[in-house]
């Protein structure tokens, strides 16, 4: 692990409008800061533009990823499994076959129907929520403001789930910037930063190209995205924990 200073990772506690859990990133981050446009179905990259896979000085082990994590991960309660996926590694496998990780340092939990800020609230089900309903692990992606796209993962209880809200980039930056770039609108000449290709709910789903085509696929068995355990630390970093972003109003 390099040794440059880091910010805390926090874990939110129960779910926002946009139904999910969070934990902060380097920056903090408003909704409007979300990444943007969808991402076409499986949008198929040539290699990355510099030679080798490009990775973090954070990712100690390039080689030595250790297991996947499974069913028995995912089923505990929200705001446990918020706290647990920090510091865990989300992977993505393009089409192509290059594989994109990031580690995940901040989530947000949603408790389920009497979480008045859960897309379940009052234990509505409908098509576009059953992923919330599903087994342990299972992916619920939704569209905000008509573009952008979030991806939680189903917790233990009906309706509950985490949303992701940031990654620390480790492998594969130069496709994340390139799919970041093709997405996004408005300042799209600005190259960006790595901090700032993943400090998002929606931005983490541009850079690992994930869209709706994800919805209700299994975390712990899908060949395309999955959960690989983080690289043992020396001593558990910090955890911040506070509200959860933009939904003050209910609870």
């Amino acid at each position: 692990m390099g040794q440059k200073k880091q910010r805390p990772a926090r874990a939110g506690q129960p779910h926002s409008s946009s139904d999910a859990a969070q934990a902060p990133a380097e920056q903090p981050h408003s909704s409007s800061d979300a990444a943007q446009a969808p991402c076409p179905r499986e949008r198929c990259l040539g290699p990355p533009t510099t030679p080798g896979p490009y990775r973090s000085i954070y990712f100690s082990s390039p080689k030595g990823h250790l297991t996947r994590l499974g069913l028995e991960f995912f089923d505990q309660p929200a705001v446990p499994l918020a706290r647990a996926f920090l510091g865990q590694v989300l992977v993505r496998r393009l089409p192509n076959g290059t594989e994109l990780r990031g580690r995940i340092v901040e989530t947000e939990a949603y408790l389920g129907p009497e979480d008045e800020a859960a897309h379940s609230r009052g234990g509505r089900q409908t098509p576009r929520n059953r992923g919330m309903f599903m087994k342990p692990g299972t992916l619920y992606v939704y569209i905000i403001y008509g573009m952008y796209f979030c991806m939680n993962i189903s917790s233990q209880g009906d309706g509950a789930c985490v949303l992701l809200r940031a990654l620390e980039p480790l492998e594969g930056l130069e496709t994340m910037r390139q799919l970041r770039s093709t997405l996004r609108k408005g300042t799209a000449s600005r190259v960006l930063k790595d901090r700032e290709l993943c400090s998002g709910p929606s931005k983490l789903c541009q850079a690992l190209a994930i869209n709706k085509s994800f919805d209700q696929r299994d975390l712990a068995q899908d060949e395309a995205v999955w959960l690989e355990r983080g690289p043992l630390e020396p001593s558990e970093p910090a955890v911040v924990a506070a509200a959860r972003v933009g939904v003050g109003h209910a609870g």
